[in-house]
């Protein structure tokens, strides 16, 4: 790259929207674009990149509250600021020149991005620069969850309970994180002889949108896609006009819990029981989260040799017998690295060559990729850094004292040849080895059939895929209704409705309601067994895990396999859904539409109380993967973070949509104009040809 950050100006760049407010850069290099990126992000979303920025640095009670102190606690004993500074450091010049460009232009505009927001008022807080390994601390804070090691915090306390072999009882894609659909249709099966690219990535919905519709044009690349707001390129969905790539998450296990035996030291200080019966010095500091309205609370940051302590003794059962502590290792502490020098290289690929060369050296997270290009090749691979070790790592907290379960090293990452589509979705499938718990495999098949239905695909007709909402998991449940006797007239007219129902959990449909009902009455009717009684109480340890702890959540998205195990010999299902029957019966619920009950729930960081939100259709396992909590709420909290087709013939004719809009300020014309079109599953034209866009004046 050459070009050094301080020789970036505001003038050398240039800002052009469509009519959605989609910012498209056009800079003369690589540094001033990235520059322009970290500009326009501040401007359009300064609010958002700081909450993210206090988040990762866990600091963001000193200006949201003391509701904010547990996750601050967290992020500061997971080290996961410093871990970005470990991992900046280690970066290469060119890396670094291009991450600290856009850094000095999110600089440039927090000020006025604030101005344009009035949480700042109302909060009080005013942004201070950057550091220069941010963005790193942004992506490691949104991710560090991703590869749900809380799991193994409930298969522990699964374990206690029902035994060893109960402690995967409940796999499946539960509360915690991330899921995806993504697939690749070869040029086989297209309008136009060209691959299509397609997908959605599922988040918890937040407003603002976690995804940035944007496009950077330099004379060396001109890619669109889709930025995390607070770091620089398209790391996860981009087209750069002859290949284009798009990612969901692998599902893959690389992070480990160590169970660590602690003990003082007569100088003060603290010791660890490493391999080998060797006690070894444990880091040990103390830190401070200040805390608006509220007095400071103390946080005390150990580190043991395996990682950072993130749980101590008396956490209710999380901590192992025998043990005083759990230390988390992650691959971006002990390699320093994230793989951010694959960013650039993204922005740069013309084939899939470049592409999977590119991803060569990802890490952090794990991810399954589609690219495609223009020439007619394909890529099905996982990327990212999976540590080799022994199995037990990957189900539950192992001891830290024994070397069995030391790191050997880093997994090979799986690729496939693409024959007929290719599908991700989080379930079982090229990234197997690599993980313990995948999504159910219903919306993948599901894709799978809807794409198999048709030999010529255009992009326009990939909307039809995005909404489906056909509930495969729906079956199990109501298989067992048949078999049920001694049921009440009311209750065997419900059972006639049900059985007859086409398992469409469509925004109109008053039978995806009365199926939700009992669903939700089935659940917590068995969460009550008293099989599940040592499951019950509310869960102890640190809060951020809480929603991995939680039995009633659990029973929800588990409730399928629960049907069918063998393992729980004393669970009387029948009994249960004739209970659940009886009750969705006497009920007498209204004839209510799902879509209002299925509400859009999205987390914000400041919440609006008079925000007025969409009904949506869909459910957990449909293609529309609109996520409630059965048993709990029908209000939707996770679903598409984003929406995309990428056509390779032409990248004219890709279509994208987020969930609110381009710009983060509330009020403004375009920071919620997407969402009614969103909440159909309709998708926004790309623009490519600057003469229909319009410039700003910079």
């Amino acid at each position: 790259m050459g070009k050094s950050v301080s020789s970036v100006t505001s003038e050398a760049y240039e800002v052009y929207r469509d009519s959605w407010g989609i910012p498209h850069l056009r800079a003369s290099d690589p540094i001033r674009l990235s520059y322009a990126q970290g500009r326009v992000t501040a401007l359009d979303r300064a609010w958002q990149l700081e909450v993210e920025r206090h988040r990762a640095q866990g600091s963001s009670a000193a200006f949201l509250g003391a509701d904010c102190v547990g996750w601050d606690r967290f992020a500061r004993q997971a080290r996961l600021d410093d871990t970005a500074r470990r991992c900046h450091e280690a970066l290469d010049p060119d890396t670094a020149a291009w991450l600290g460009a856009y850094v000095e232009g999110v600089n440039s505009g927090l000020a006025e991005g604030a101005a344009r927001d009035d949480r700042f008022a109302r909060t009080g807080h005013t942004p201070t620069p950057w550091e220069p390994w941010v963005p790193l601390s942004v992506w490691i804070a949104t991710h560090i969850l991703f590869a749900g090691f809380a799991t193994k915090l409930w298969r522990e306390r699964v374990a206690r309970v029902l035994g060893d072999e109960a402690a995967t009882l409940f796999a499946t894609d539960g509360p915690g994180t991330a899921g995806s659909n993504g697939w690749l249709v070869p040029g086989d099966r297209t309008v136009t002889g060209a691959a299509i690219i397609a997908g959605d990535p599922h988040r918890f919905i937040e407003e603002p949108g976690v995804y940035q519709q944007i496009r950077i044009s330099c004379p060396e690349y001109d890619v669109l896609g889709l930025a995390v707001p607070g770091v620089p390129g398209l790391a996860h969905f981009g087209h750069t006009g002859s290949a284009a790539w798009a990612i969901t998450n692998a599902m893959a296990d690389y992070q480990d819990l160590y169970a660590e035996r602690l003990r003082p030291t007569a100088a003060g200080g603290l010791e660890a029981l490493g391999p080998g019966g060797t006690w070894e010095p444990v880091a040990r500091h103390t830190e401070t989260i200040a805390v608006a309205g509220g007095a400071d609370v103390e946080v005390e940051v150990l580190e043991t040799r395996r990682g950072p302590v993130v749980v101590r003794e008396g956490a209710d059962g999380l901590v192992p017998q025998g043990a005083d502590a759990l230390s988390l290792r992650y691959p971006p502490r002990v390699r320093r690295d994230l793989g951010f020098a694959a960013l650039p290289a993204l922005l740069r690929a013309r084939t899939v060559a470049d592409v999977d060369r590119a991803l060569d050296g990802w890490a952090e997270p794990v991810n399954v990729v589609h690219a495609a290009d223009s020439e007619g090749g394909l890529l099905h691979r996982v990327a990212g850094a999976v540590p080799l070790r022994d199995g037990a790592g990957r189900l539950r907290p192992v001891p830290a004292w024994d070397s069995r379960y030391d790191w050997q090293g880093w997994a090979p990452t799986p690729a496939e040849p693409v024959q007929g589509f290719a599908v991700m979705a989080n379930a079982r499938g090229i990234a197997s080895p690599l993980g313990v718990e995948f999504a159910p495999p219903h919306r993948a098949d599901r894709i799978r059939e809807l794409l198999s239905g048709s030999a010529d695909w255009s992009p326009q007709a990939m909307a039809d895929v995005h909404r489906d909402t056909y509930l495969a998991s729906a079956g199990p449940l109501l298989a067992l209704l048949p078999g049920l006797e001694g049921l009440s007239p009311a209750a065997g007219r419900l059972r006639a409705r049900l059985v007859a129902w086409d398992r469409h959990m469509e925004a109109d449909s008053t039978d995806a309601s009365v199926f939700a009902a009992f669903r939700s009455a089935t659940v917590r009717r068995f969460a009550a067994d008293p099989v599940f009684a040592g499951l019950a109480p509310a869960p102890g340890g640190p809060e951020v895990f809480h929603p991995w702890l939680y039995l009633l959540p659990r029973v929800g998205y588990a409730l399928e396999g629960l049907l069918a195990t063998p393992l729980l010999p004393g669970l009387d299902r029948a009994a249960h859904v004739r209970a659940a029957l009886e009750e969705t019966a006497a009920a007498d619920a209204p004839e209510t539409p799902w879509s209002q009950l299925h509400v859009l729930a999205p987390w914000s960081a400041l919440p609006d109380p008079d925000a007025e939100w969409p009904g949506l259709g869909g459910d957990h396992d449909c293609v529309n993967a609109t996520s409630s909590v059965p048993g709990f709420t029908d209000r939707a909290a996770r679903a598409s973070a984003a929406r995309y087709v990428w056509d390779l013939a032409r990248r004219e004719d890709s279509l994208w949509a987020v969930p609110l809009g381009a710009d983060g300020v509330p009020g403004s014309p375009h920071h919620r104009d997407q969402l009614p079109l969103w909440a159909r599953c309709a998708l926004v034209p790309v623009v490519t040809d600057w003469a229909r866009l319009t410039k700003e004046s910079v």
